[in-house]
């Protein structure tokens, strides 16, 4: 007995809308018109129908089903399904040990797992730029900012604090004087990670776009104030830095 689509849909586990894909992409047969002008489906149609769906509940990729209902070299068609979905596995793996460590941790779930050690010394600022960071720099990068992080000492001045306190509108003298308190230690840290200067072998995208990103983020992330004491600590640090290095 010949079956409407919507019968053919029930018969194979499947939708109405998912056959008239198949039948748009030629997966599918149109099948007769009855003459009421309704499709009528016959076996053949719902056993080809019962063949794609299985190939996709194995994971075959549509562009694929022909050649595996043909019976077109099914091994190597199988192995490379077999690749993809041990790639993604392995993903799906990443993506649930990373839930894992943020659900111990409890840190911002948009943080990347490597800096949740250090996580809770960051403010929201900092973790906005590490967030940044981790589409603009490559592997090694990351790794030496975590490592940066972990070095810090702690300051006992407040100097952290005052900055991130610190008003747009703050006074000049204000502002060098912090400038000079960060200074010491940047210059520390651009001696110890020479890469920070020249950044161009370190970028996961194209350097004049990273600098375009940073310095547009730094627009959205700091005010003027800090973004003045920023530039006038990395200026003596880098002053302090040739002159460490001067024989």
């Amino acid at each position: 007995m010949p079956w409407s689509t919507s019968e053919l849909a029930t018969l194979a586990g499947t939708t109405v809308n998912t056959i008239r894909h198949y039948h748009r992409v030629g997966l599918l047969e149109h099948p007769e018109r009855r003459s009421n002008g309704y499709k009528s489906y016959e076996a053949p149609h719902l056993l080809r129908l019962l063949q794609i769906r299985r190939l996709r509940e194995i994971g075959v990729p549509l562009d694929r089903v022909e050649e595996m209902a043909s019976g077109e070299q099914p091994s190597e068609t199988l192995r490379a399904v077999d690749a993809e979905l041990d790639s993604e596995i392995q993903r799906l793996q990443q993506m649930r040990a990373d839930i894992s460590v943020i659900l111990k941790g409890d840190f911002a779930a948009w943080l990347p797992v490597e800096f949740e050690d250090v996580a809770h010394r960051l403010s929201s600022t900092e973790k906005a730029a590490i967030l940044l960071s981790t589409t603009l720099y490559d592997s090694d990068a990351l790794a030496d900012m975590r490592q940066m992080l972990l070095d810090e000492v702690d300051r006992s001045d407040g100097a952290s604090e005052e900055f991130d306190a610190l008003p747009p509108d703050a006074d000049e003298d204000v502002r060098v004087r912090l400038a000079e308190r960060f200074a010491p230690e940047l210059a520390l840290v651009f001696r110890q990670y020479p890469w920070l200067s020249d950044p161009s072998g370190r970028t996961s995208v194209p350097l004049d776009a990273a600098q375009v990103a940073l310095a547009e983020a730094m627009i959205t992330l700091y005010n003027p104030a800090q973004r003045d004491v920023m530039a006038q600590a990395i200026t003596l640090a880098r002053a302090q830095d040739g002159e460490t290095n001067q024989p």
